[in-house]
């Protein structure tokens, strides 16, 4: 049986009648760049998530940057981020002139370690991004307790957490602004690039809105020099289509998903653990193994897809030699790097092929 690492197809079968006629639409107009159907998008998307606004940019990695900078992020100032992420968490920080400063990650949940980043907190910190990786989102009341004690900012990295809920409120809700990435693979994923920084802040949204677009508040006046990067039309319609069924979909993702804790348990591998304050949507399934390299080689000769999400934190890649870490400076990330392994997971996946891996994988071990 073929098993695909993500498969779109159902989901662009259950959607594409909503996309066929609002490309449509948009092409009888021919509003490719900021048509009505953007607007629309935010608006949905900014009540999805339970805040005032929300803003649709190019990618996840810009709305991270174009936040950071409507938060007033600059040289001379430092931000705190797990080391344990995609590399574009820290980019952001480096492409405003901010310094990085990493921190470990909690070993169960994978997420930003409030004990470890109450510790490296300084005067010169100014903002703290919780990545809510895989799904799952981080502690947000002792990273609350500590941006709130010390006057810093909370920028919510919620690429990858698109309808988690932590004690009730959305992923991306709870700081200053939370960012999401629309890349195909996510949760809600475009047919291409996007990304948007929602806000309760009337300020982070009046800046967003301007870096986004040239920094204009006019046609041709500009305030600031802004950028380019704008959610396409095209991409806002694909994206509410998607939106109307991301919380049925997180729930096939939550199944599919219990069926592999009960199975792969048995069996003695390290499966994903929720805290109880919170939920997990399961943006990937990321088990953890000795010997990976093993595992996934037999993993492959059964025709089962795997990857490693990240095999190298930040602090030891090569790009980021300049900031003085080492080897052995945050011992749990280096740990989860060296054993972490996604498995196949997506909504519309079936009970044969959940077996199917499960299978295969049982006999890699």
């Amino acid at each position: 049986m073929s098993v695909q690492f993500i498969d779109f197809s159902r989901q662009n079968e259950v959607i594409k009648p909503e996309v066929d006629a609002g490309w449509a639409a948009v092409i009888a107009k021919s509003a490719f760049i900021m048509g009505p159907q953007v607007k629309v998008f935010e608006e949905e998307f900014a009540r999805y998530c339970g805040v005032k606004y929300a803003l649709g940019v190019n990618s996840g990695t810009d709305a991270l940057y174009l936040a950071l900078s409507a938060l007033g992020i600059g040289p001379g100032d430092e931000v705190v981020l797990p080391t344990h992420t995609f590399i574009a968490t820290a980019l952001c920080v480096s492409y405003t002139g901010a310094a990085v400063k990493f921190v470990d990650v909690e070993e169960v949940t994978y997420n930003i370690d409030p004990v470890e980043l109450a510790r490296v907190v300084t005067k010169k910190t100014k903002a703290i991004i919780p990545v809510h990786l895989y799904g799952q989102m981080a502690n947000m009341d002792e990273i609350k307790a500590i941006a709130d004690k010390n006057g810093i900012a909370i920028l919510e990295d919620a690429c990858q957490a698109h309808g988690a809920r932590y004690k009730g409120v959305r992923s991306g809700a709870v700081g200053n602004a939370g960012c999401f990435s629309f890349y195909p693979t996510k949760g809600l994923g475009g047919w291409g690039d996007g990304g948007a920084v929602i806000t309760n802040d009337d300020k982070i949204k009046h800046m967003v809105e301007m870096l986004r677009d040239y920094g204009r508040i006019d046609r041709y006046c500009h305030k600031m020099k802004g950028f380019n990067s704008r959610l396409d039309t095209m991409q806002a319609v694909v994206l509410s289509a998607k939106l109307k069924h991301l919380d049925e979909w997180n729930r096939m993702r939550q199944a599919i998903a219990a069926v592999y804790a009960v199975e792969l348990a048995r069996i003695g591998v390290a499966v994903p653990k929720t805290a109880p304050d919170r939920d997990h949507v399961y943006q990937t399934y990321a088990i953890r193994v000795k010997d990976r390299a093993k595992v996934m080689e037999g993993l492959k000769a059964k025709g089962i897809p795997s990857l490693i999400h990240y095999p190298i934190p930040i602090h030891l890649q090569e790009a980021y030699k300049d900031a003085g870490y080492k080897a052995g400076d945050f011992p749990v990330s280096e740990k989860i790097a060296a054993e972490i392994l996604s498995l196949p997971l997506f909504p519309h996946m079936t009970a044969d092929q959940v077996k199917e891996v499960v299978g295969a994988l049982k006999e890699s071990l």
